[in-house]
């Protein structure tokens, strides 16, 4: 049976709520601590979650009550959308293809190292005066409190698989640099320190521990690269399925403008 006006605009309603996800994806990078301190991806997904509701809306009205130039504006309009969607959705893949998380002798939980991360990436935490901003922001979330909290003991970090990347490099001095456990944020350095800079960065200081550390900006990477991978997952799904309402919108108008010509024809002759 031909699809009426009354199907495309069910149709367009369908593309409206696939923003949900979209902005839901979005709002729960917000909500993490790293992606708060980077401010990166989540307005560009939040933004065209938005752009997808409004254009389906747009759709929905333009359907139902038969506006032929609000319906052409939709197809248009969410045809840019998908084709952004899609193009955000693989960059995401490209510049998160690269992964860090060493494993470390005697030790449960993975270090990282920045070099093995794509250039794009670094050059986010490297701009001049960037790290500066994000540490900063780091240092005020509980990350490294929680750990003082949790690990009691050495051998309660050091068998912590689940230490996560910013936990492991960012609130203890990396393990090749030979300080001694105290607490899990509190380090007695070696009589002679290693001729490593993130050596040298180390503080006990709570509010600086590792946090000038490059093991510090390349467990935030990780990090990011695992959220933002999920995103990525979200937004290629919402584009697959967009895809498939749009072609599936675009049928039912072209259907719904042919019943309307032949109703018209078939008045002309009455």
């Amino acid at each position: 049976m031909a699809l009426n006006y009354v199907g495309v605009a069910t149709i367009n309603l369908v593309a409206a709520l696939l923003s949900i996800p979209v902005i839901a994806a979005g709002i729960w990078l917000s909500a993490q601590a790293d992606s708060a301190c980077v401010q990166f991806l989540q307005w560009p997904i939040i933004s065209l979650g938005v752009a997808v509701l409004a254009v389906g809306v747009a759709g929905f009205v333009g359907a139902f009550w038969r506006l032929p130039w609000l319906l052409l504006a939709y197809l248009v309009g969410m045809l840019l959308i998908v084709a952004a969607l899609a193009c955000l959705a693989v960059f995401i893949f490209v510049v998160t293809a690269s992964a860090s998380g060493r494993p470390t002798p005697s030790r449960a939980f993975l270090e990282y190292d920045l070099d093995d991360f794509s250039g794009w990436l670094r050059a986010r935490v490297d701009e001049p005066g960037r790290w500066d901003q994000i540490k900063t922001c780091l240092a005020a979330t509980p990350v490294c409190s929680d750990v003082n909290q949790t690990y009691a003991t050495a051998q309660d970090l050091f068998s912590a698989a689940w230490l996560t990347p910013l936990q492991s490099g960012c609130c203890k001095p990396p393990t090749r640099c030979g300080y001694t456990f105290v607490t899990a944020t509190f380090w007695i350095s070696p009589i002679s320190v290693a001729a490593d800079p993130d050596c040298a960065a180390w503080s006990n200081d709570q509010t600086q521990l590792c946090y000038s550390c490059s093991s510090c900006k390349a467990s935030l990477l990780q990090n990011l690269r695992r959220e933002w991978r999920r995103a990525g997952l979200i937004l290629t799904v919402a584009t697959v399925a967009l895809l498939a309402i749009y072609a599936l919108g675009c049928y039912a108008f072209r259907t719904a403008k042919t019943d309307e010509l032949f109703r018209r024809y078939r008045q002309g002759y009455t």
